[in-house]
C-alpha cells in the first residue's frame, strides 16, 4: 500500500543502468565504522535495515579512492581487492532486501588530517592542521588513476555505483572552484583547465567499470565561501558531466570551511532548493535535492514542484530506519524525525567517536541493545515525562511491561518542549510527537497533572519504578534575587515573563546561548527561507559566485549580555560542529560578553558584579534571566527508597549538570534492557 499523499516520492525512476522503486535516497555519511573491517558486518546490518525501512538508494559514508585521499591515518580507502572483498558483505545484505547501494568515492584533498595530504596548491585549510602539498602533473595523472581503480574495485565488491563526491570543499573542489585553484598549468586558469580534473576522472572511470554501474556526481551548487564558483561554470560542468556519461547530479551546498550553516537545526527545510530546480532545467539527468530535509511532505512538495527527481537525506535515516516505510505506507505522522542537532552524528565524528542518533540511540548500536520481549513482564511506573521518561516508557512497553507514565505538568516533553521554543529549535517538538503516538500505540497509560505519591504507587500494585523527574532552575544565593526583574530561564521560554530590552544572561552554557537566541530571534524570527538567506547573505539562486550576497542580518532591537564567572572562551563547551553558528549569532546581534566575573547583588540599578581586576560594577538592566545551572529533581527518591520500591534513576534526576538529552534518552533504552533481562 502507498499513501497517495506521496504518489511522486513512491513513484519508479530509471536511472540509466538500472530503475529505483522510489526516488528516496539515502545520502551519505560517515558513521566511524569504515576505518575497520571488522564493523562491516555492523554497517551491512545499517544498511540492510534501512534498505527494508524504504531506501530506494543507499549511498555510503566516504571511503578514499588513494592513500593520499584518506581522510586520516588509517582512514577507509578502497585500494586493493583485499579491500573489495571485505567490503562484499555489504552490498550482498542490501541485495538480498531488494535493495541498491552505492559506495561514495571522496578524496579529501587539503581537508585530510594526515601529514600526506595533497591538493591543487599548498594553500591549507582552515579546518585542517597539515598543509597540503601541490600535485604536480604525474601526481594528478596518478590520482585520476586511482579513482578508476576504486571504482573498478567497488563493481568488483557488488556495489550498484559510485557517488564521486566533487563538492563541500573536498579534493575535486578544490580544483574546480577559483577560490582555491591559481595554479597557472593545464589544471588551472580558465575554467574548462579546473574543471579538467573532474572530467578526466570521469572518463577513466567510464572506462574502468561496466555500462550497468551507476554513476553519480556531487557537484558543488554553491561553494558559500568568498570567490567561489560561479553559476555559469556550475552549469558548464554539469552539462560537460553529462557529455561523460555520469547517470545522476546529486547536490552539493558550502564547504566545509564556510561560515554559513547548512545542515544544523535553524536552516529551513530544503533552504537551497532554488539552486537544484536551477540546475534540474538545465540538464536531461535526474538531479537530486538535499540539505534538511527530513518529513515527507517536504520531499513530495520538492518532486511535484519540479525541484528534483530525487530526494537526498542522510541524518533521517539514522533518526529512523524505516522513514520510508512508514511514510508509504500512511504512517508518516510515526516517523522520529531527524531534528538536526548534530550532537551524536557528526559531533561525534570530529571527536573520533562512532555515529549515532540522540533520537534514537539504536542507530549503528543495535548490536548492544536487545529488542527481545521481557522475560517477565513487570508493572512499571515512569515518573516524569521528558524525554528520558518518554524513552523508557517507550522502550518497556516494546517489551512487554505494563507502564503508567506520570506527568506532573499539563504536557509531556520536560526541558525539550523549552527548547522546541527557540527559534531554528521548532523540530524539536517532531520528537514530542513521535513519543506521543507510540505511547498511543502501544496503550501506555499517561497520567499528565499527576503528583503521585509512593503510597498512591504501593496502593496501584506498582513496585518498580523509573524515576525520570528531571532538573529544577538553580537559583543562586545571591541578595536581591527575588527581585522582579529576575526571571528563570523556562519561565522566559514558557511565555509567562515577557522578554525586557535590557538584559543580563547570568549563565553562558547552552542554556545561556539558547535564550540569547531566543532574546535576539523570538520578535525576528529567520526561520522563514528568505529570512535565513538574507540573514546569513546566500544567493540561493546562483547569481553571486559561490552563492554569497551582503548579509542583512535581523534581530530583535534589544541590549543582551551574557555573563559567566569563569573566564574561558564563552560558548567553548557548545557542540563540536554547531558552537560556531552559535557563537556567531549572537556575535552579529551585538550580544555583549563579561567574563572572569563575581556576582555581588541585584537591586533597582542593576546586576552588581566584581570584575577580574576586582573592581565593583554595576551592569544596568531591565531584566535577568537566571541560566545558573539546575538541580537534580529528586523531591520523591527517598519516599520511594523507604517505601521499598525499586527504583531507576535516569537522565537529569540522575545527573543535572549541562542538560544532555541524548543521555537522558539512551538511559531511558537502556533500563528498559535491563529490566527485560
Amino acid at each position: 500500500m502507498t499513501d497517495t499523499a506521496f504518489t511522486t516520492l513512491f513513484s519508479p525512476l530509471d536511472l540509466g543502468p538500472f530503475s529505483v522503486s522510489n526516488r528516496l535516497i539515502m545520502g551519505s555519511m560517515h558513521t566511524g565504522l569504515e576505518e575497520s573491517p571488522k564493523h562491516f558486518g555492523r554497517l551491512a546490518a545499517f544498511f540492510r535495515q534501512r534498505a527494508t525501512g524504504g531506501a530506494g538508494l543507499i549511498i555510503t559514508g566516504g571511503v578514499a579512492p588513494t592513500d593520499a585521499g584518506r581522510a586520516m591515518p588509517g582512514g577507509a580507502a578502497m585500494l586493493t581487492e583485499a579491500d573489495a572483498e571485505q567490503h562484499r558483505i555489504i552490498p550482498e545484505a542490501v541485495h538480498e532486501v531488494g535493495g541498491r547501494i552505492c559506495l561514495q568515492l571522496l578524496h579529501t584533498g587539503r581537508y585530510g588530517f594526515h601529514p600526506n595530504i595533497v591538493s591543487a596548491t599548498d594553500a591549507q585549510a582552515p579546518i585542517s592542521p597539515f598543509p597540503p602539498r601541490a600535485l604536480n602533473d604525474d601526481e594528478i595523472q596518478a590520482e585520476i588513476e586511482g579513482f578508476a581503480r576504486a571504482a573498478q574495485l567497488a563493481e568488483q565488491a557488488g556495489y550498484d555505483g559510485i557517488e564521486i563526491m566533487g563538492s563541500e570543499g573536498y579534493f575535486i573542489n578544490q580544483f574546480t572552484s577559483p577560490a582555491l585553484n591559481r595554479r597557472t598549468d593545464d589544471w588551472g586558469g580558465s575554467a574548462e583547465n579546473r574543471q579538467r580534473l573532474a572530467i578526466e576522472i570521469v572518463r577513466a572511470i567510464k572506462a574502468a567499470v561496466s555500462d550497468r554501474f551507476l554513476l553519480i556526481f556531487r557537484l558543488s551548487l554553491l561553494d558559500l565561501v568568498p570567490n567561489g564558483t560561479p553559476w555559469s561554470e556550475v552549469e558548464q560542468l554539469a552539462h560537460r558531466l553529462v557529455e561523460e556519461g555520469v547517470h545522476v547530479l546529486n547536490s552539493g551546498i558550502g564547504w566545509h570551511e564556510s561560515r554559513v550553516p547548512t545542515i544544523a537545526s535553524m536552516v529551513p527545510a530544503a533552504a537551497f532548493r532554488e539552486a537544484t530546480a536551477k540546475l534540474r532545467q538545465t540538464v536531461s539527468v535526474p538531479v537530486a535535492v538535499t540539505n534538511r530535509i527530513n518529513r515527507p511532505e517536504q520531499a513530495e512538495d520538492l518532486l511535484s514542484a519540479g525541484t528534483a527527481d530525487l530526494v537526498t537525506m542522510a541524518r533521517p535515516w539514522l533518526a529512523d530506519a524505516d522513514w520510508g516505510r512508514k511514510a508509504g505506507t500512511g504512517k508518516a505522522d510515526e516517523i522520529n524525525v531527524c531534528i538536526g542537532c548534530n550532537q551524536a552524528c557528526l559531533d561525534h565524528i570530529f571527536q573520533g567517536k562512532p555515529v549515532t542518533c540522540l533520537v534514537n540511540p539504536y542507530a549503528l548500536q543495535e548490536d548492544r541493545y536487545s529488542r527481545q520481549p521481557a522475560v517477565q513482564s513487570r508493572r512499571v511506573a515512569v515518573i516524569g515525562g521528558g524525554v528520558g521518561g518518554l524513552s523508557a516508557a517507550v522502550e518497556l512497553a516494546e517489551r512487554g511491561h505494563e507502564v503508567h507514565l506520570y506527568e506532573r505538568g499539563a504536557q509531556l516533553g520536560g526541558q525539550f518542549l523549552l527548547a522546541a521554543r527557540v527559534p531554528g529549535k521548532e523540530d524539536y517538538r517532531y520528537t514530542l510527537r513521535y513519543y506521543e503516538q507510540r505511547l498511543q500505540h502501544l496503550g501506555v497509560s499517561v497520567h499528565l497533572n499527576a503528583e503521585v505519591t509512593p503510597e498512591q504507587l504501593q496502593a496501584a500494585g506498582q513496585h518498580t519504578v523509573v524515576l525520570a523527574t528531571g532538573v529544577r532552575p538553580r537559583v543562586p544565593d545571591l541578595p536581591g534575587i527575588d527581585h522582579g526583574m529576575v526571571v528563570r530561564y523556562d519561565q522566559l521560554l514558557r511565555g509567562d515573563r515577557a522578554p525586557g530590552t535590557r538584559i543580563a544572561v547570568m549563565g553562558a552554557g547552552g542554556i545561556g546561548f539558547d535564550v540569547g537566541e531566543f532574546l535576539l530571534h523570538c520578535d525576528a524570527p529567520v526561520t522563514a527561507t528568505e529570512a535565513f538567506l538574507s540573514h546569513w547573505g546566500i544567493d540561493a539562486s546562483g547569481a553571486n559566485p559561490g552563492g554569497l550576497i551582503h548579509p542583512q542580518p535581523q534581530h530583535a532591537a534589544r541590549k543582551i549580555t551574557l555573563c559567566q564567572r569563569s573566564d574561558e572562551k564563552p560558548g567553548k563547551r557548545l557542540g563540536k560542529t554547531t558552537g560556531w553558528i552559535h557563537r556567531l549569532q549572537l556575535r552579529t546581534g551585538g550580544v555583549q560578553h563579561l567574563t572572569g566575573i563575581q556576582y555581588e547583588r541585584i537591586d533597582d540599578q542593576g546586576l552588581w558584579y566584581t570584575d577580574a581586576r576586582g573592581d565593583s560594577r554595576c551592569l544596568a538592566v531591565d531584566q535577568i534571566v537566571l541560566c545558573t545551572g539546575q538541580e537534580s529533581e529528586l523531591t520523591l527518591q527517598d519516599g520511594l527508597l523507604r517505601a521499598g520500591l525499586e527504583v531507576h534513576t535516569i537522565g537529569g534526576a540522575d545527573k543535572a549538570a549541562e542538560l544532555d538529552a541524548k543521555r537522558a534518552i539512551r538511559q531511558g533504552l537502556e533500563v528498559a534492557v535491563a529490566l527485560s533481562a
